[in-house]
């Protein structure tokens, strides 16, 4: 009977010494990948299309250029210059990328906080007025993304934005 307490007592004190003992050391978990918050922790990529509208008929437009401006702040959190840069030349469907990359800014300190693309140049001279479809003029504020891990880049969609021939008559109340 003695022999039943003993062996009874000294179970319970070894599962209480490994329940310490495990409770007690660091767990060996690896710690989950986190986005940071800055927007050039990977390279940002902005795709869209530019079209000419003349009449009735939507065309692509060929060699159109769109602006992307950031505003950015600095380590203390002061807002700094803004950072503009511009895409490539549209191709023949009206296609236009361009990229921000973390290596290209001068200050690596700096933190995009918002960025925006525009409508910036027309090749045609026929077709180059601006409108504000899709915030063409204003600018299209870039929010959501699509994640591409293979190229480490967040690729955002804007537009299409559209060029027309000619502005629009004011109306005069007439």
């Amino acid at each position: 009977m003695a022999f039943n307490h003993f062996f009874s007592y000294a179970s319970s004190l070894l599962i209480l010494v490994v329940m310490v003992a495990t409770a007690s050391a660091k767990p060996e978990y690896e710690k989950p990948e986190m986005e940071k918050e800055n927007l050039l922790s990977t390279i940002v990529g902005i795709q869209g299309l530019v079209y000419c509208k003349s009449g009735p008929k939507v065309i692509p437009l060929e060699g159109s250029v769109a602006r992307i401006t950031c505003e950015a702040v600095d380590e203390y959190g002061f807002e700094t210059a803004p950072i503009t840069i511009l895409s490539d030349a549209s191709d023949a469907k009206g296609y236009f990328f361009a990229t921000i990359s973390p290596s290209k800014i001068e200050n690596k300190k700096k933190k995009l906080t918002q960025c925006k693309a525009f409508l910036e140049l027309s090749p045609l001279d026929s077709c180059n007025v601006p409108t504000d479809a899709n915030n063409g003029i204003s600018g299209y504020l870039l929010t959501s993304y699509r994640l591409l891990h293979e190229k480490n880049m967040k690729l955002f969609t804007v537009g299409p934005f559209i060029f027309i021939s000619e502005p629009k008559p004011v109306n005069k109340g007439y």
